[in-house]
């Protein structure tokens, strides 16, 4: 448990900036747990995931209650992500850990920039069919990447639902409810593969990462705009990405 006891604090941080963002946290929870000494495959990827429920499932009540998510295209990326996430565990297990990560920082920065780049999408310019069939048919592409990765596709899910129309905030609390979704699909999936669990190390990241997540979501929910939620997602995500191509691709 020692070099485990930085963990609860750091992922205590991570919820509450995350669960304001709809995104779960898992790339970073489980780039961290995997330099902390966990296996990437077997171990960090399954608490990961399971951690990324946690929190985005907790934001996602908060944001349920508030009114904030849209229902209408929630509801089929929810679904497909749920079906074509075991495809992308499938294909985790057939390749190598490095490019996995390669692709995780890339698309993670394209997501960033997207965000921060001032572009504004034309409110209300996808129609409610429209909107339906963008949720089916990226929520395939998003499920088979959020699985093969050990994602719940939160930095993809919100660009997306941004461009579809929806304010930062909105997009931000309607990814939360489809992370979540994802997220258990992909959990259940990564079980067959995990080691035996530290049962130490998983509850008490568990409690700090709720606990988090109920200040971080609430605090968004309540005072936080949409100019500042897009901001601090973009920045976020720019630091994600710098530090998994420092960390684990671009050495040796």
């Amino acid at each position: 448990m020692d070099a485990f006891l930085p963990a609860p604090p750091i992922f205590f941080a991570i919820a509450f900036v995350f669960s304001m963002l709809g995104m779960g946290g898992s790339q970073l929870y489980i780039p961290i747990l995997y330099w902390m000494g966990m296996d990437f495959k077997t171990e960090a990827v399954p608490l990961g995931m399971l951690l990324n429920v946690v929190n985005s499932s907790s934001a996602a009540i908060t944001y349920g209650l508030k009114g904030l998510i849209s229902w209408g295209i929630a509801v089929p990326f929810a679904v497909t992500m749920i079906a074509f996430a075991p495809l992308g565990v499938w294909l985790n297990v057939q390749l190598p850990v490095r490019p996995l990560l390669a692709f995780f920082a890339l698309f993670t920065a394209a997501a960033a920039v997207l965000m921060l780049s001032g572009w504004r999408p034309k409110r209300g310019s996808l129609s409610t069919n429209a909107q339906i069939a963008m949720g089916l048919i990226a929520g395939s592409g998003l499920g088979t990447v959020a699985g093969m990765i050990g994602r719940g596709g939160g930095s993809f899910v919100v660009p997306l639902l941004y461009i579809a129309g929806l304010e930062a905030k909105n997009a931000a609390a309607t990814s939360a409810f489809v992370v979540t979704c994802s997220g258990i699909s992909s959990f259940a999936s990564h079980l067959a593969t995990a080691a035996r669990p530290r049962w130490d190390v998983w509850i008490a990241t568990m409690a700090a990462v709720l606990l988090g997540s109920q200040l971080g979501s609430r605090l968004m929910a309540g005072r936080l705009k949409s100019r500042a939620v897009k901001r601090i997602f973009g920045i976020v995500l720019l630091g994600v990405a710098a530090l998994i191509l420092i960390k684990d691709v671009l050495p040796g």
